[in-house]
């Protein structure tokens, strides 16, 4: 199969959104039509696509007279991330229960412990990630797990918000409770575990770049 090669405008929308994801690019900055073509050497009109791609993900907006800007989010958004988590990990856990080996059991156990020894956001985000990918993989649903994808995006995206310094270490419990029982063959406490780990929402004052205060809520499982 031929590989599909990617488009310029998705090229600059992923690297936008990358940027949009890690805090780089704070909610409310300017994104200019300018200076971004500038950046990527190329016209406007990859970076108008490249703009319309990143506002259906819901990461950018057009406001009349103030231009593209990153969007922002507020505490009933992070909810409804948590929310959707909750439901459609919940249902992709059921489905790839039967056919989570020892091995891969043991897989997320060490992602965990990874987790655990991290010393900055970005280590802990991955590991973390990389624990819940590995139990709903074997759902064999696509679709489903491209959502959850998404969904995990926007986690980040509310985790790096509000941890940019000062990380605080952390022993997922919550982690192991949900491996003890998928060992034991006990889906449905499992399942009851995950959905409220992935529902707890952290609050932590935050300062911009500019020097303000402002509070920031995050998906801390």
């Amino acid at each position: 199969m031929a590989e599909i090669k990617e488009t310029r405008a998705a090229q600059i929308s992923r690297i936008l959104a990358e940027r949009i994801v890690s805090g780089t690019l704070e909610p409310g900055a300017r994104l200019r039509q300018d200076h971004i073509a500038e950046e990527f050497e190329t016209s406007h009109v990859p970076v108008r696509e490249a703009f319309r791609l990143l506002e259906a993900q819901g990461l950018a907006v057009n406001e009349p007279r103030r231009g593209v800007r990153v969007a922002a989010f507020d505490l009933n958004q992070v909810r409804e991330v948590a929310e959707m988590r909750a439901a459609l990990e919940v249902l992709a856990l059921r489905n790839a229960a039967e056919h989570l080996t020892p091995a891969i059991l043991n897989a997320a156990e060490e992602a965990t412990k990874d987790g655990d020894r991290a010393r900055d956001v970005a280590s802990w985000e991955e590991a973390n990630r990389r624990f819940h990918r590995l139990l709903v993989t074997p759902c064999g649903m696509p679709r489903l797990l491209a959502a959850i994808d998404d969904l995990h995006a926007a986690s980040a995206r509310f985790l790096f918000s509000a941890w940019r310094s000062n990380w605080e270490t952390r022993t997922d419990r919550d982690h192991r409770a949900i491996l003890m029982h998928l060992r034991r063959g006990e889906t449905d406490a499992a399942c009851a575990v995950l959905a409220r780990h992935v529902r707890w929402i952290g609050q932590r004052p935050v300062e911009t770049a500019s020097g303000k205060r402002r509070e920031a809520f995050l998906i801390e499982g």
